[in-house]
């Protein structure tokens, strides 16, 4: 029989101290779903482009007029006020070549009335982006609620609520709009003018298009409140209350937070579009469909008044969509 062999003290022997040794040099650390997510998102570049573009549109249409900094007053005239003393009689263009554009009105003015592009552009912005944010605001309340409630609760709550979806989704939304702005009168709810005019567009929109994300957070709380962990609240004596706001919707920022974002470029179309059809923002107040209404008579003569503001639209929903789909990416838990 052969001898046990004797590795005492040798280098095959794992001792603990060899194997603890170096442990604690670099220690490995945790990173929460949060930089994950971060992670992700700073290796797309398209989607970082396009939050670079929706945090620059932000900034300008917060300072663009005086009591946020006037950005306007910088960089050219009142945008609401005409200026005929730039404006030929004769053919209603501008006197100066090129549209007007110059160092004083680097876009060129309107023909006409002679107002600055360039400041109607920015006071368009807080506009799109004031009625899409909101908007947005009020759609993802209404329809978060709504759609937590149907998800977790089921039964005939479930069933009131996806008809009540149905209706919303069914219901001509544009045209209840058009009807609505166009025949309402000049002062109401204390409001009156343009301040009117955009809080009835934001209640619209926000109110009608609340189904779209509640079907969206009714699905993914049918899939959580069937997961282990509200499962172990609910057995440890948890109430509806506290498993809804501690455990369900938590789980559910994600998909709203990139829903959000595809929803807003919705918003500013829409609102464009009832610009553009006569029922949105009034003259004079600039706004991108606005200023693109006018621009139809002369998009011959003058190319650029409806160049500008469609490129304007164009780059704000394409950001948007891009920064949507890159948080899409980068939230899904799926990816690697």
């Amino acid at each position: 029989m052969t001898a046990p062999l004797d590795v005492t003290g040798t280098a095959a022997e794992a001792q603990p101290e060899a194997v603890l040794q170096g442990v604690g040099a670099k220690a490995i650390q945790g990173r929460s779903l949060g930089q994950i997510a971060w992670t992700r998102l700073k290796r797309d570049k398209v989607a970082i482009a396009g939050a670079v573009i929706v945090v620059l549109l932000v900034l300008v249409a917060a300072l663009a007029e005086r009591p946020f900094g006037g950005l306007i007053a910088l960089f050219g005239d009142d945008p609401n006020v005409p200026n005929q003393d730039a404006i030929d009689p004769l053919t209603s263009a501008p006197l100066a070549p090129w549209g007007g554009i110059s160092l004083e009105h680097p876009l060129g003015l309107e023909p006409v009335n002679g107002r600055d592009i360039f400041a109607r552009i920015l006071s368009g912005a807080q506009i799109s982006l004031l009625v899409a944010f909101l908007a947005t605001l009020l759609s993802v309340i209404i329809g978060t609620l709504m759609g937590v409630l149907a998800g977790y609760f089921g039964g005939w709550i479930d069933t009131i609520i996806s008809r009540l979806m149905d209706m919303f989704l069914a219901f001509p939304l544009l045209l209840f709009a058009i009807a609505i702005v166009g025949a309402m009168p000049d002062r109401a709810f204390g409001l009156s003018g343009n301040g009117l005019r955009i809080g009835v567009i934001v209640f619209i929109i926000g109110f009608f298009s609340w189904p779209y994300i509640a079907r969206i957070v009714r699905g993914q709380t049918l899939s959580l409140k069937e997961r282990e962990f509200v499962d172990a609240a609910r057995s440890l004596g948890a109430t509806n209350g506290h498993i809804i706001f501690k455990e369900v919707l938590p789980n559910l920022v994600a998909p709203i937070l990139v829903y959000s974002t595809l929803l807003i470029p919705t918003n500013i179309l829409f609102e464009a579009a009832l610009s553009f059809l006569g029922v949105g923002v009034a003259e004079p107040q600039a706004s991108w469909g606005g200023m693109l209404t006018r621009a139809v008579d002369y998009y011959q003569s003058a190319p650029h008044f409806m160049i500008i503001p469609g490129l304007a639209i164009f780059i704000t929903v394409m950001a948007f969509n891009l920064l949507g789909d890159g948080l899409r990416d980068a939230l899904d838990p799926r990816n690697r």
